[in-house]
Order: structure tokens, then sequence, then C-alpha cells
């Protein structure tokens, strides 16, 4: 059922939404971001976040915009006795009233489908018929980015939005909503006012920061790891050795290549190489803790250990292309 829900609605959905659908993935959603605040008017940036989206949403909105798409009353009834599965937690069922049942492999299409008429839809006409200004919108699942040329117009927008979802049983996440000025003169005025530098934000595992190219000193979106993304990463894997600790060297030099270059094939991207350098340092270092608590007569120094972990820790470069080389491939018109 989902393979044929996703062929109906491919046809439909726009294309700033990028969370969950076939041929896109993460890093197509944050070239397009990047692009749109290079190339576009965006002076102003709204990072926001819908408050548990998949655990919120309206069963009969969802009901009422299936069948405005779909006729089949087979499919619409196995959704809905999909919506009504319930959620079991320690031997004890309890309805499912709002949102998805948890773990559900049909969630992000329904929360997909179900933003499309709620945000997609709605946001593409109020760029069109009420904006002023450009106006960018990349949306991965239920974590958003728009980019504002004037910020009365972002403010307004913010003010809309928020109707629009209480319309619909939704609402933004007021810690992880954020009105920030961004982009390339968010520097020069913020200076001029005597504030400090322009606000950061996140965006799908990356930092997002206002920079300058090193030749020419134009603006440019600079890209880092999330650092407690990334000190929770190391957490992960700071536990996971010392359940390996008694492993045969050679068995946790493997996992631990496969685990790192599995970070790496993400992070990898243009200018977060001291991002990468630093978690292949930290996790060197927590190996060589691991393995000299192996025995208290270990004789494992930095030295000898730099040699063990050359041969199994890849070494950080960077995987991804810049990002308007990848979109303007994607989409060559």
């Amino acid at each position: 059922m989902g393979t044929v829900l996703h062929q109906i609605y491919e046809e439909d959905f726009l294309g700033f939404s990028y969370g969950f659908r076939p041929g896109r993935g993460t890093h197509d959603a944050l070239d397009a971001l990047w692009v749109g605040i290079i190339r576009k008017k965006v002076n102003w940036v709204l990072d926001a976040d819908i408050r548990d989206c998949y655990g919120s949403f309206s069963h009969e909105w969802m009901v009422k915009f299936l069948q405005h798409r779909i006729g089949d009353r087979r499919i619409l009834r196995l959704v809905k006795k999909w919506l009504r599965a319930g959620v079991l937690e320690d031997g004890v069922w309890s309805e499912t009233k709002k949102g998805t049942p948890q773990g559900s492999v049909i969630s992000p299409l329904l929360c997909n489908v179900y933003l499309h008429y709620v945000f997609d839809l709605w946001v593409q006409h109020w760029r069109t018929h009420r904006a002023t200004g450009e106006v960018i919108v990349v949306r991965y699942a239920d974590d958003m980015v728009l980019g504002f040329q004037h910020r009365a117009e972002a403010e307004r927008f913010l003010q809309d939005w928020r109707e629009r979802l209480r319309k619909f049983e939704l609402e933004l996440h007021p810690d992880k909503t954020r009105l920030i000025e961004f982009g390339r003169f968010a520097a020069e005025n913020r200076k001029r006012r005597g504030e400090g530098k322009p606000e950061t934000f996140h965006f799908l595992g990356l930092t997002h920061i206002c920079g300058k190219t090193w030749k020419n000193g134009k603006f440019i979106v600079l890209r880092k790891t999330i650092r407690k993304r990334l000190i929770a990463k190391l957490k992960q894997v700071k536990a996971a050795l010392r359940r390996r600790m008694h492993q045969p060297l050679v068995e946790v030099g493997r996992w631990l290549r496969s685990v790192v270059q599995g970070y790496f094939n993400y992070h990898a991207v243009p200018g977060n190489l001291p991002s990468l350098r630093s978690f292949r340092l930290e996790v060197r270092k927590r190996w060589l803790c691991v393995i000299r608590r192996r025995s208290q007569r270990s004789r494992n120094t930095w030295e000898l250990f730099e040699r063990i972990a050359e041969q199994w820790l890849p070494v950080p470069k960077i995987l991804h292309p810049y990002p308007h080389l990848r979109f303007d491939a994607t989409h060559p018109r």
C-alpha cells in the first residue's frame, strides 16, 4: 500500500519537499538551502520545527486529505485501520487518537501528505500572491527553513503560519522556531548597529554560518557538524568500545572503521574538514584508553597506537561536491 501511495503523491508533491521521497535525500535538501541563500535575496532566515508533528496531526483531517486524491475505498479503509492501530507499551494496548502509530513504516509518507496540504500548497500560494520580496522554502519532513528578503514579511508570515497550523491541530515548537538575520549583508548590518556576529542555525545535522571566501571575501554559507551531535556520537562510540574491550583488535578495528567512514560519508561537506579531523582524533583517544585498560601492563604508547590508528581509521577528506555543482546537475533548468 505504501508503494501505491508513493506513486500517487509523487506527482503532487512540490519541489521544495525533500523528506522520505524516492530519489531525494538530506543532502539534496541541504544543497537546495545553500543555493537558495547564496543566489536569492535572503536577509532573514526562519528556522522552524513543528512540535510532535507525527504524534499530533488530526485523523479526521488526514482522511479528508486522502479522500481528496484517492477514490479507492479499500485503500482508505486500510489507512484508517493503520491510524487506529494503537500503541503497545508494557503489554498494555492504548488507542491512537492523533498522529500515527509509533514505528509505523507508513508514518513518514502520511506526514508528508498532511504537510503537503497544510503547509506546502499554502506557502506556495502565500509567496506567490502575498509576498513582495523573494522567499525560499526547504522542507524535510517536519523540519523547515525559510528565507525572506524583508523582515516585516517574515514576521507576517510567521503569524499567518501559526494561525494556519492551529486550524489543523498543529503548532510550532517555541524553542526550535527562530527568526534570525542571516545572509550576505547580515554581518555588515549587525556591525553597523554595534551587534555581534550573525546568529547561526541548525538544519539536518549541520550548523549554518555566515562566512566569506578566502580568495575574494565574497559571502558564503559555511557548514559544520552540530557540536551536540558530534559529542553525542563520541559518547556512543565510547560506550560501544567499552563493550568490545576484550574483542580482538582486528575485529574492533574493522567495526570502528565502518563507524568512522559512515560518519564521514554524511558530514564530509566542503568547509567541514576541521570537524572531521576533530572527530577522528577523539575516536583515537577513546580507542587508546580502552586498549590500555585491557591490561595494567599495557605498553601501548601514543606512537605505537598511531600506527594502529593509521591502519584502521579512515583519513578525513571532503566527499561531497560544493552544493551548487550538485544542485545544478540535478536541476539542469
